[in-house]
């Protein structure tokens, strides 16, 4: 039985290679033997397809500007879009949204639902953010976002400390402006 010490460590980690996708792989390893899948197959699905890392600048109530880290993860779109939840939470990383898409794309692939896995989220605290800044968030996060999702890429959903309010400012985001520095000041 396959355990996360048992997995190779590479000389030269990735980004998302943190203990909870660790464990996500270590689930797929463990599944593989009872799998019937090719070993390409199994081994394209030990890594996402894409990881997108996001600066999210907004202009706070107080009139002080902040940037956020944000992050979408793509697991698969073998089977049609990738769909997911989007997070907001102090302690997002890109690994967690990368064992979530992981465990999203099995569980479509399970019930067999025409979707890929996805997942993605702010590193913010949303319990200090007014409803305001939390839109203002949610817009930029989206605007940053809006090359890959769509109905036939990747769906967002809502997750924790998201709703359908918040899902109702994502289908409202509009693509992120450029000035002439190409700094994209509107809403900073």
């Amino acid at each position: 039985m396959a355990r996360v010490d048992d997995l190779p460590v590479e000389s030269d980690p990735l980004e998302w290679d943190t203990p909870l996708f660790r464990m996500a792989l270590t689930q797929f390893e463990q599944a593989l033997p009872y799998a019937d899948v090719s070993q390409g197959v199994a081994e394209r699905l030990r890594s996402p397809e894409r990881a997108l890392i996001v600066s999210v600048p907004i202009r706070l109530d107080t009139e002080e500007r902040k940037v956020f880290p944000g992050y979408r993860v793509q697991h698969s779109s073998a089977l049609g879009p990738a769909k997911g939840g989007i997070r907001y939470d102090p302690h997002v990383s890109l690994g967690e949204c990368a064992a979530l898409a992981m465990w999203m794309t099995w569980k479509c692939a399970l019930l067999r639902l025409p979707y890929g896995g996805a997942k993605g989220g702010v590193k913010c605290n949303p319990r200090v953010l007014s409803e305001s800044e939390t839109e203002r968030l949610t817009r930029r996060y989206t605007a940053e976002l809006l090359p890959i999702i769509g109905p036939q890429e990747d769906i967002p959903a809502p997750d924790m400390a998201t709703n359908d309010q918040t899902m109702a400012w994502m289908m409202g985001a509009r693509p992120r402006p450029r000035s002439r520095s190409g700094l994209g000041d509107r809403g900073w």
